[in-house]
């Protein structure tokens, strides 16, 4: 026997003896503990299926189902002041202590012992598991004793987190993002970050947020507080160089556009109306001065993650002649030093992407090393041993940063994104990372929905906490137990072989799948990526929709039934539009009238289950992608 453990644990012995749960329903802990470890041992509790009370007193050892040895530390209840970060006990230093810890348990007494208020949170999060899949195991039969074992335990990789992309049209709903938070602690992430153009209600730009549906300051509050009493420390994420098309469209800020008139996007070479990429000048200084002056307070993180990736037109507009004398590489250094002294003032340590300056390696010996280098790619073969290399020679502190390979894919990249994740972890941890995120972006219209992420979600964090043992595990049993509590298993089979079905018809397209590819297509000319794939494999890829469609009325999660089964459908029906789109291009007998229809009808299911789980800002420019797509036809 073992148990199924989201991560898995570095040390686990499974003994013949029993502990007998009858009449324990102490939970006993030796030192007095934090408010936050409190309400951690109450969530432990709920997921019990007997009642149990905690105690700091001295009951008899047959009645005590759980004893909790943590060290003595000095707690103060305060009254939480956003942006003091001495205020909170544990805040900044849980990341420097260790989180490791001990599980015993004996025919006697079931025994959690750890060096931190953390390592004990991490404890409960395995002890709970345990108990659910003994429970899963005796079903129908009541839980009445747990096999004997002893864990020992500890993670690779110290920082594991995850972005949420809240500015590529989706904007969680409170509920959404609260229960995805319960969800990755228990999987013992222990950062988050909301990825942030223009969806914060800022005071004094109201024009840019407006119809974004942006989370305001009360929010964020909230989010915080949710995130800190589950040893979760939430980033405040807000690009501040490149990515600030958001802003720049607007005529008010123009004149903080590197190409005010806009510029030719790498990408595809259409021409973008306004620029994306504020000019490297103190009057963009300014306004980021005042943005963090009203963002960072409502934070208590150590971190400020402010992005600055693909500035794209940096050097073709305001900074031109500088560049060509300077170079490119060194003017983005150079503006990237003045931001960080706005990061330094304001008591965090500065986060960045890290794809410019690698672009330049030699360039890596101007960076400061007080400031945390984020190296993201999100290929299966991106070259982290290389980059990670280059940082660590330097000692730059730095993070790897995979992702979840579901945006721009309908249907998730299964096999690449095994790949990438493992491929982070692994050079992460020979290079010394001092963090993993897991990245989830919502390009161009952020079509995916929210469980094709679930498979990413799950494999993330038990690569970042044991990448040895994680190939060990099975995700698809992982991805129902954490995040839909499916008993059937078949919510989680669904989306782990939905993931799968594009490497029937292979191709060379890099972060997309051909089903996304092809539904955006304007079908003039056949797009080269495509060509190479015969018809049989486009007939593979839909036999295989069809089957895993068939299965969609027999999934069983524990809520959200009929949710879950309207998205499945709909991704489903989407990446068969995509194929059906190029066998029509290549003279198939499929009437175009029925193209446009079934577009129709999943354009009308894409906004209704939208608004399930987002707020309505972005919906209107996500169903836009789509009917730019049925006017193609």
């Amino acid at each position: 026997m073992t148990f199924a453990l989201y991560p898995p644990v570095k040390k686990l012995r499974i003994r013949q003896d029993a502990f007998c749960l009858d009449q324990r329903r102490y939970i006993s802990i030796s030192n007095p503990c934090s408010d936050r470890l409190a309400a951690s041992i109450h969530r432990f509790q709920s997921r019990l299926t007997s009642n149990t009370e905690l105690t700091f007193g001295k009951p008899t050892e047959a009645s005590v189902l759980l004893w909790i040895d943590v060290p003595a530390t000095k707690t103060h209840r305060t009254i939480t002041r956003p942006g003091t970060h001495n205020l909170r006990p544990n805040s900044r230093a849980a990341g420097k202590k260790k989180e490791d810890y001990e599980i015993t348990c004996s025919k006697d007494s079931l025994r959690i012992k750890a060096s931190s208020e953390a390592g004990v949170n991490s404890a409960l999060q395995t002890l709970a598991q345990i108990f659910e899949h003994v429970l899963l195991e005796t079903e129908p039969q009541p839980l009445t004793a747990l096999p004997c074992f002893s864990i020992s335990d500890w993670p690779d990789i110290k920082a594991r987190g995850v972005m949420l992309d809240i500015s590529r049209t989706k904007v969680p709903t409170m509920d959404t993002l609260l229960t995805l938070i319960d969800q990755f602690s228990t999987l013992k992430y222990n950062q988050i970050q909301l990825y942030t153009e223009h969806t914060f209600a800022f005071s004094n730009h109201r024009q840019v947020w407006q119809d974004a549906s942006p989370y305001t300051a009360s929010d964020i509050i909230n989010i915080r507080q949710y995130c800190e009493d589950r040893f979760i420390d939430l980033v405040p994420n807000l690009n501040s160089f490149g990515h600030f098309e958001r802003w720049l469209r607007h005529p008010t800020y123009h004149h903080l556009a590197e190409c005010p008139d806009g510029f030719i996007h790498p990408f595809g070479g259409k021409h973008i109306p306004f620029g994306s990429t504020l000019k490297p000048n103190a009057a963009s200084v300014k306004l980021l001065r005042e943005l963090y002056d009203e963002y960072l307070p409502l934070f208590d993180s150590p971190y400020f993650n402010i992005g600055g990736d693909e500035p794209w037109e940096l050097g073709e507009g305001w900074s031109k002649a500088k560049c060509q004398k300077e170079g490119a590489t060194n003017v983005y250094i150079d503006f990237l030093a003045k931001i960080k002294q706005q990061v330094d003032k304001r008591d965090h340590k500065m986060m960045f992407w890290s794809d410019i300056v690698l672009k330049e390696p030699e360039c890596l010996k101007r960076l400061s090393k007080n400031l945390i280098a984020l190296n993201w790619g999100y290929e299966g073969n991106h070259p982290f041993a290389r980059e990670c290399k280059l940082m660590a020679a330097q000692k730059i502190p730095f993070y790897v940063c995979p992702g979840t390979s579901s945006w721009n894919s309908l249907t998730g990249r299964t096999t690449n994104m095994q790949t990438n994740l493992a491929n982070a972890a692994r050079q992460g941890k020979k290079y010394g990372a001092d963090g993993y995120l897991v990245t989830d972006w919502g390009d161009y219209g952020h079509h995916q929905y929210l469980p094709v992420s679930y498979a990413g979600f799950l494999l993330g964090a038990c690569h970042a906490w044991n990448h040895a043992g994680t190939k060990k595990i099975d995700p698809v049993l992982g991805i129902n137990r954490r995040f839909l509590g499916d008993k059937s298993g078949k919510t989680g089979e669904i989306l782990w072989n939905l993931g799968l079905v594009m490497d029937s018809a292979p191709s060379k397209l890099r972060n997309q799948t051909i089903f996304n590819r092809l539904l955006f297509w304007n079908m003039d000319n056949e797009p080269l990526a495509v060509t190479d794939i015969p018809d049989t494999a486009l007939e593979l890829c839909e036999s295989a929709l069809l089957d895993l469609e068939a299965m969609i009325p027999e999934i069983a999660p524990a809520k959200d039934k009929a949710l879950l089964q309207k998205e499945l459908k709909n991704a489903i029906a989407l990446a068969r539009h995509g194929i059906h789109r190029l066998q029509v291009y290549r003279g198939a007998r499929i009437k175009p009238s029925n193209l446009r229809k079934n577009l129709e009808k999943a354009i009308k299911t894409h906004r209704s289950v939208w608004l399930a789980r987002n707020h309505p800002g972005g919906l209107s420019e996500s169903c836009d992608h789509l009917q730019q797509s049925y006017q193609a036809l």
